[in-house]
């Protein structure tokens, strides 16, 4: 009796073998959970969304900061540019979630718009219980978070805000020709 397999027998379980160790290599890749943040976690960037739709909410006049994608523009340049603010947004929205929590016994994103133009107002007015803002103080983390909002709102998009120039047609204005940089518009 022979003990080798005839060939096209062996081809077939290579193939089904390479392709069953292709699979086991890819299997962690296929696991992972896909998020469209380079730097921030989703629950971060739930909860950025809802804040910065606060400071540039959409009305009848044009678009909000998420149509015009502000968190992306935070969240690439967080990765980017903005190293040395990367401790303040994790510190500063880890504060901030845990003060809302401690003042309405609910998350941020569960509170009524009234609720939470409230809370902010408060932030704004550097109001809120220090016990959680111990690091930096609760109004400089919510002028970083205007700033920065008002920069993905406004400023190019190439930085990865202000989707399709939202804000530009918004306010009537052609695309800024800035000499020399027109060549890499998106």
């Amino acid at each position: 009796m022979n003990s080798t397999l005839p060939i096209q027998h062996r081809r077939e379980f290579l193939k089904k073998s390479i392709l069953a160790f292709g699979g086991v290599l890819m299997l962690p890749s296929c696991l992972k959970n896909y998020t469209p943040f380079v730097f921030l976690t989703p629950d971060e960037a739930l909860l950025l969304v809802q804040i910065c739709e606060q400071i540039i909410p959409a009305d009848s006049n044009g678009p909000g900061a998420t149509q015009a994608g502000v968190v992306y523009y935070i969240d690439k340049q967080l990765h980017e540019v903005f190293h040395d603010q990367q401790l303040t947004y994790r510190n500063g929205l880890k504060a901030f979630e845990e003060t809302c929590k401690g003042l309405h016994q609910k998350g941020f994103e569960e509170l009524s718009w009234d609720e939470q133009h409230a809370f902010l107002t408060r932030m704004e007015q550097n109001q809120l219980p220090g016990q959680y803002w111990e690091e930096h103080s609760a109004q400089g983390f919510f002028n970083t978070m205007i700033r920065h909002t008002m920069q993905g709102f406004y400023g190019s998009p190439r930085h990865g805000g202000n989707k399709d120039y939202m804000s530009y047609r918004m306010i009537r204005l052609d695309y800024p020709y800035v000499i020399g940089r027109n060549l890499y518009r998106d």
